[in-house]
């Protein structure tokens, strides 16, 4: 998220696309009726509901689930096609002069270097050209044929309005509509934001769904910008801080990569990833550190072990040699490959995609350790319908939990901010909070590696675990001066990552984090509620990175430091410094660095300091439309490619999928506000249930008579993974679409319900496949196909 939620204030123009965020996330839409009521700033809704959130919009604009890219590609054409792009911005601020290699091509849905057998590109034809000093080539007049700019509108010349209606479904006239309205935020006197939230991520080809979002506001010049960027509406409080701090399994704390087998040395690793690149002289560059990053972490983790001499521990850091996403997990433990799990609040026999293959892997293990608050469908997985106990051999421990208010620590928000959360009261029984069930599971392997010894013991014995206190407890206050990290020698606690070091001279678990807890203590804890400047409150905890509450807002500016909307002014240089928001870098404006030969380009995290409309991700440099992997219609734009070529399947697998022959409906799942997540929390409390008390469909009006339901009647919805029954919700939410000549229904269900609780229900997940996105490997659950009938 490169903005933060006040920000939404200065919009003039809202996008928010595969989100109900005046249900599901309010404190975002406070700020979005704050723009609209002081501003007059224009909402539009993207569903294939109409929901609150559309109920308050300016425009609400139906499409069909999985065609994200196929509508805002038009949207890309409509901006190039009338020129609504910020031409100053897009030549300065963007790759668009940047040439490519001549070998690239893109043909019928398939780029160059494609591997059919492999299912897999060879990114080499996508590469920059460039000079002897491998720095990128640039066309400054936008008109080589291999500049990125006319390599976008060769992309996206079949995304006309005509074409995009007939994918997406959604009326030509509606689609112009939305496409002037955004578009009109390309003028330097006007911002527009894109929000989005799993109705976005949560496909096959969820990343590149993403990446048309940031290629459609870099065109309009609105990243770095006051009301601007791309903002994520995440579905917790703490997504942000759990992937910050490498929760997922492809990289470590900020965002480092994971280091896979054969990366033997640090040196190997930096010089594959981070150096070698093309890196602009003019570009900051600030992945040219990494190295500094890796050695402060590994020096947070085994300290005085970790030395030159060493490579500081680099060989006990855990290497990855296969693929560890949630859906490769599940299908392993289902064929008795993984031996045994821990699910720190974590409910899959709910909450994982195809989740009666989800529920029977659990059985196949030696045992598995729940740790929640609640009894959870997954901690007495064995007590469904259709399992027998005498045949499950797994041994299930259960651990119980402390809730988020019995605990303290940080949490990040969707905008960065970190703030210390204080405990609100004490835990009922022998529950107890995650930093304590992991400090003392650490203390009982080292014991176990020290008395018996393993492969790499040493990595275990003799990790450093400086977190506990005087009273024998982990305490949060000393792992956030770990993360925040200290000068090795002094002992002092540092100010930011500016300060990290390759030598070993420095400490630090998280360099993003890096000034989260210095010297003066606890930044996170702050809590001035004077607005330092245009609703950023500087003072109000701390945003990573330094305190920094636009990213890239040297964007916001010309080349003399001038913003391009004095209304609105995110940074300003004035009297030889920058005033407003913490510098994305510091160094001077564009005209006054080139003139003292400094880096000077605003996008400090890229190696070519500019923003990338032309970005290399698994399926290729630019998002193309695939239909998903179930789907009712072909691909009208690459009939002979209809689904992404590059797909995650475990295994290569597909005959799993639902057919349109057998299962001719679109499912969608989606949240209420009434429930949380898997339901463990919220089907608990007994006056959330009385509001929702159990699983419902909802279908269109012309549905529900083709099969004769009404309001309130039993639906049995299945596909060839499984059956599930709900009540049915005849609404006019939901609408038929006219998508390339034929009527496509779209069903949709909740997905809070399982068997557990004081209200249960079937799990809408029994529906949804075993297929992610390239990228992420997020599993895709809100396109797949069904049936339904009166039950």
């Amino acid at each position: 998220m490169t903005n933060h939620w006040i920000d939404l204030q200065y919009c003039d123009v809202i996008m928010i696309i595969g989100s109900n965020a005046a249900e599901n996330h309010p404190i975002s839409f406070k700020w979005i009726t704050e723009a609209m009521e002081k501003r007059g700033a224009k909402l539009i809704s993207v569903d294939p509901r109409f929901t609150r959130t559309s109920a308050r919009a300016h425009l609400y604009v139906p499409l069909r689930p999985g065609t994200d890219i196929a509508f805002i590609g038009g949207m890309i054409k409509y901006i190039l096609d009338n020129k609504l792009f910020q031409k100053t911005y897009l030549e300065n601020y963007t790759n668009a002069a940047f040439l490519i290699n001549p070998e690239y091509q893109f043909n019928e849905g398939l780029f160059s270097g494609y591997d059919a057998t492999k299912r897999k590109y060879d990114r080499a034809s996508w590469k920059y050209q460039v000079d002897e000093k491998k720095i990128p080539k640039r066309d400054p007049s936008l008109q080589d044929p291999f500049c990125v700019f006319q390599l976008m509108k060769k992309q996206y010349e079949k995304y006309d309005l005509e074409t995009v209606s007939r994918i997406t479904g959604t009326p030509v006239e509606l689609l112009r509509q939305t496409y002037d309205t955004f578009g009109s935020t390309g003028k330097e006197n006007r911002v527009g934001s894109i929000l989005y939230a799993m109705g976005a991520t949560q496909h096959t080809v969820g990343s590149q769904i993403i990446r048309t979002y940031a290629i459609a506001q870099l065109l309009l010049g609105n990243v770095g910008m006051l009301g601007g960027g791309i903002n994520a509406l995440r579905g917790e409080s703490n997504v942000q801080g759990s992937t910050d701090q490498g929760l997922l399994f492809h990289i470590l704390p900020g965002y480092l990569r994971t280091p896979l087998d054969g990366e033997d040395t640090i040196d190997f690793h930096v010089k594959k990833y981070f150096e070698g690149q093309n890196f602009d002289p003019q570009s900051l560059a600030w992945w040219q550190n990494a190295r500094k990053y890796i050695v402060s972490m590994l020096k947070e983790y085994w300290l005085d072990d970790a030395t030159t001499d060493n490579d500081f521990r680099w060989s006990w850091l855990p290497k990855v040699g296969g693929n560890y996403s949630h859906i490769s997990l599940f299908e392993d433990m289902n064929k008795g490959k993984i031996k045994g799990a821990f699910l720190f609040g974590q409910n899959p026999a709910v909450g994982g995609p195809n989740t009666l293959l989800e529920r029977d892997a659990l059985a196949k293990l030696d045992w598995m350790v729940s740790i929640d608050l609640w009894e959870t469908e997954t901690s007495i997985f064995w007590k469904r319908d259709v399992a027998n106990p005498a045949e499950i051999k797994t041994e299930v421990f259960r651990l119980p939990a402390s809730a988020s208010v019995e605990k303290q620590g940080s949490i990040s928000n969707s905008g960065r901010w970190i703030q210390w959360r204080y405990k609100g009261g004490d835990a009922p029984g022998e529950a107890r909070d995650d930093l304590w069930i992991i400090h003392e599971l650490q203390k009982a392997v080292r014991k176990l590696y020290a008395t018996k010894g393993g492969k790499l013991a040493e990595a275990i014995t003799k990790l450093n675990w400086p977190y506990e206190n005087q009273h024998g407890e982990p305490d949060p206050e000393l792992v956030a001066r770990n993360i925040s990290g200290y000068n090795a020698q002094t002992k002092k606690q540092l100010n930011g990552f500016a300060e990290l070091t390759a030598d070993g001279n420095t400490v630090c678990g998280l360099w993003i984090y890096c000034g989260v807890y210095t010297e003066a203590g606890n930044i996170m804890a702050k809590r001035d509620n004077k607005d330092t400047h245009m609703g950023m409150y500087h003072n109000w905890s701390w945003v990573w990175p330094m305190n920094r509450r636009v990213l890239y807002n040297r964007a916001s500016v010309d080349a003399d430091g001038n913003p391009w909307d004095p209304s609105r002014p995110v940074i300003a240089w004035k009297d030889g410094k920058w005033v407003g928001d913490v510098a994305d870098g510091g160094m001077p404006p564009p005209a006054l660095a080139a003139q003292a030969g400094k880096p000077t380009l605003p996008f400090i995290m890229r190696n070519e300091g500019v923003g990338c409309l032309f970005s290399a991700l698994e399926e290729g440099p630019f998002p193309v439309h695939y239909e998903p992997m179930e789907s009712p219609v072909g691909n009208v734009l690459y009939p002979n490619q209809p689904t992404n070529p590059t797909v995650f399947i475990y295994g290569g697998a597909s005959s799993e999928f639902a057919t349109p022959d057998k299962y001719p409906y679109i499912c969608t799942t989606y949240r209420v506000s009434e429930h949380w997540q898997a339901g463990a929390m919220t089907r608990n409390l007994p006056w959330l249930n009385e509001m929702f008390p159990e699983l419902f469909v909802e279908l269109d009006e012309t549905l529900a008579a083709e099969k004769n339901i009404k309001n309130g009647d039993l639906v049995k919805i299945w596909n060839n993974r499984g059956v599930v029954v709900a009540k049915a919700c005849v609404t006019t939410r939901l609408k038929p679409l006219q998508v390339d000549g034929k009527t496509v229904h779209t069903v949709g269900l909740p997905w809070h319900w399982g068997y557990c609780g004081l209200c249960s229900g079937d799990s809408a997940n029994i529906l949804t496949p075993h297929v992610g996105d390239t990228n992420t490997r997020i599993p895709e659950f809100k396109a797949f196909l069904v049936d339904v009938k009166k039950a």
